[in-house]
């Protein structure tokens, strides 16, 4: 190999101009051929070029370099979502490390027939533009990744099983041992088929192992595409912000503001205080204030934050851990309304009436500091004579007005009629080592309604000043029920003996009196959910359709903006509305409310789906160890291939296959209430109380199979046909 003389060599100035007056990338030989380099001088400027490299002089990789962080002329990239100004923003592919120094929008172009969609994977040829901005024109979609499966590792000599974490796939993959990552068996990893391959798999990452404290969460959120980690420019830009000044916000330090939560909560959104009305107009009246963070002030429209909250668009609530919409900087700190400490809050202050209706309502900038972190159950107890330490001087003050605003609330509630379901909210209680040791059914108590009309209150409030400006609401909105769905309910109940009138003055309070009767017959836990079964699905939207449910014509979201993007959207449009700062909407953003309205309304069917499941998932882990053991239940579903169950004690669900039930040839009727054997007439219904014993349990699926124990026994046995015909044709599923 010959030597170089360094006088021959190029200055780094030369090699940088060169770069940077090339289109594109520049291969290393591209390099070496303009200045002439051979043998070991390639060496040098391979050396040189990671160097370069390094310092952040320039970008590529060691065979292709660029200008710092530019990206090829044509390159993969993925579509991730919709900015705040209603255009498609593009990343590079997730397998490529690099990031553009400017948003990548995509192409609307209407000569190109190419049409990517929200986590398309494109090819794409990308322009630059004079902001540093950089125009996405597709040229093809292609194929999407092959499928992520979550699943339990089981080894063998040859490498390794996965068995999946859903139902629905039953199949196992294999793993070869290079495939394998740092997994071992009784893993739960991430895996990636492989293409062109039989049912074969390779690790991309390790989740935990079976039995860790906290797994089951980590497993669905995943599975649910949930993200976890935040990244570090808004992590970043959480930690820099800091409390306001008062400057020209309201001073709302002296007000008795309190927060009341549940003893676990770990982010304080809202705070509240009330009084008697002084007013001579108004006898029998309350003065509300409810203080609720600032969150619009940290997050400014457009910036990280706010891409990352729109993203997430909502907290996500495990029974074991919260999946923030914003970094702990502010979800926990700077937006939690914590005592003793100065906090910007955006307040509704509102006066009622002696029949609760809303005479005065405004919305002013403040800042607070809220006198204690109390508890539903230290509040309750105050109220009902047994204060604590804390409560102790807060109770004639404090906590007695606040039930006195609510006492006329609450009256107004039941004069409108609103929908009031008794549903069973069970908490599940971890041990110190974070694993599941019992679950116990919530009360509901005075203290948590109260809260609840408090904020409904102050969200009633909003979407009407919000109105009388002409300004953009983001509206939550419940539709009434679909009339096939209440003339299924009709049916259903009227074959439960009871009645249900259907006509065109369906209220609320129509399905408040049905549960009430059924709660006479005592079979309201079933009456319970086939109302809600029948009721349409809660969704945001720019379109004013009115709160069914509440019975309410108008209605938004404004009390809880640390956790919901919808909240975040009211806030800002008060601001820009009533004047009370520049961080408000920008021109012309309301005109993406639809898109957004449809983004955050999938977000929170996806959290409500991660917390359903995780509970499941729990509740079996819980109970799995006790196989054979025999409980009360309760018949929640019917279905051609058997019934579904729900445990009385711990609201654990599973299935009774079909194949297991006593007899030979069950018929289901139309309604879907009731399954009847037709030798033995042996039957079962919808809310019907039996005893069943477990007999299997998944913890990786969360999935439980039961068997009867008693039922018609007696009415079985008597009737019974044992001729091979009807043993043939007993179905088993």
């Amino acid at each position: 190999m010959t030597g170089h003389n360094d006088s021959q060599l190029p200055t780094r100035d030369q090699i940088l101009e060169f770069i940077f007056n090339s289109r594109g990338t520049v291969g290393r030989r591209e390099i070496a051929r303009t200045f002439g380099l051979r043998g070991s001088d390639r060496n040098w400027l391979r050396q040189e070029l990671k160097n370069l490299r390094k310092e952040g002089l320039i970008g590529g990789n060691r065979r292709r370099a660029t200008r710092p962080d530019e990206i090829p002329p044509v390159t993969v990239i993925d579509v991730s979502h919709i900015d705040t100004q209603g255009d498609a923003i593009c990343i590079l592919s997730k397998q490529d490390k690099r990031s553009p120094p400017g948003i990548i929008y995509l192409s609307t172009r209407p000569n190109n027939p190419i049409s990517p969609g929200i986590g398309d994977r494109v090819l794409a040829r990308l322009k630059k533009i004079h902001d540093g901005s950089y125009e996405a024109i597709p040229i093809r979609i292609l194929p999407n990744r092959p499928p992520k499966i979550i699943g339990l590792i089981h080894s063998n000599k040859n490498g390794a099983t996965i068995r999946s974490i859903e139902r629905s796939d039953r199949q196992d993959l294999f793993i070869r041992k290079e495939n394998m990552l740092d997994a071992t068996d009784g893993d739960y990893v991430v895996a990636q088929s492989i293409f062109n391959t039989h049912r074969e798999a390779r690790i991309i990452e390790r989740l935990g192992a079976e039995g860790e404290p906290h797994i089951e969460s980590l497993l669905v959120l995943k599975s649910k595409n949930v993200p976890i980690i935040f990244d570090a420019e808004t992590t970043a830009l959480a930690k820099s912000k800091t409390v306001p000044e008062l400057g020209t916000r309201r001073d709302f330090r002296e007000t008795q503001f309190v927060t009341i939560d549940g003893h676990d909560a770990r982010d304080f959104d809202d705070a509240v205080w009330a009084a008697p009305d002084t007013a001579s107009a108004n006898l029998g009246g309350w003065k509300l204030r409810i203080a609720v963070a600032d969150v619009a002030y940290y997050v400014q429209e457009g910036d990280a934050l706010d891409k990352t909250a729109r993203l997430r668009g909502n907290s996500v609530y495990c029974p074991d851990r919260v999946v923030p919409m914003l970094p702990e900087a502010l979800s926990n700190g700077l937006c939690s309304l914590k005592p003793n400490e100065n906090r910007a809050c955006l307040v509704a202050c509102i006066t009622i009436d002696a029949k609760g209706n809303i005479i005065k309502k405004n919305f002013v900038r403040g800042l607070m500091r809220s006198v204690a972190r109390l508890t539903y159950e230290q509040v309750q107890s105050a109220y009902d004579g047994i204060p604590d330490e804390k409560t102790g001087s807060l109770t004639n003050n404090v906590i007695k007005p606040l039930y006195g605003a609510f006492d006329v609330l609450n009256r107004a509630r039941q004069e409108r009629g609103t929908l009031e379901l008794e549903i069973p909210n069970r908490k599940i209680k971890f041990d110190k080592a974070g694993h599941v040791h019992a679950i116990n059914e919530q009360q509901r108590l005075d203290s948590h309604r109260m809260i609840e009309e408090f904020m409904i209150t102050a969200n009633v409030a909003a979407a009407e000043v919000l109105e009388q400006n002409s300004a953009p609401v983001m509206y939550r909105i419940h539709e009434r029920p679909a009339a096939d769905k209440i003339e299924s309910l009709a049916e259903a109940v009227n074959n439960l003996g009871l009645k249900f009138m259907k006509n065109n003055t369906i209220e609320p309070r129509s399905f408040s009196l049905l549960v009430a009767n059924a709660h006479k017959k005592n079979i309201s836990t079933i009456v319970n959910e086939i109302v809600l079964r029948t009721q349409s699905q809660a969704v945001y939207s720019p379109l004013r359709i009115g709160h069914f449910g509440l019975g309410l014509k108008t209605y938004c979201h404004f009390t809880s903006p640390i956790r919901r993007y919808s909240d975040i959207l009211v806030h800002r449009s008060l601001i820009t509305t009533l004047k009370l700062g520049s961080d408000g909407h920008s021109s012309g953003f309301a005109q993406n409310y639809s898109a957004i309205g449809e983004e955050i309304s999938k977000t929170e069917r996806r959290a409500m789906a991660v917390e359903r499941e995780v509970q499941s998932r729990l509740i079996t882990g819980f109970i799995a160890d006790r196989i054979g053991a025999e409980f009360k239940a309760q018949i929640t579903g019917i279905t051609r291939f058997g019934i579904f169950v729900r445990l009385n004690d711990t609201g654990a669900e599973g299935l009774i296959p079909i194949g297991t039930l006593p007899g030979d040839w069950y018929n289901v009727d139309k309604t879907g209430l009731k399954m009847t054997e037709e030798t033995t007439g042996t039957y079962f219904y919808l809310g019907e109380s039996i005893n069943v014993k477990l007999v299997e349990a998944l913890p990786i699926t969360g999935s439980l199979k039961f068997a009867i124990v008693t039922k018609n026994m007696a009415a079985y046995r008597s009737g019974r046909r044992n001729s091979r015909y009807n043993r043939q044709r007993k179905r088993r599923y």
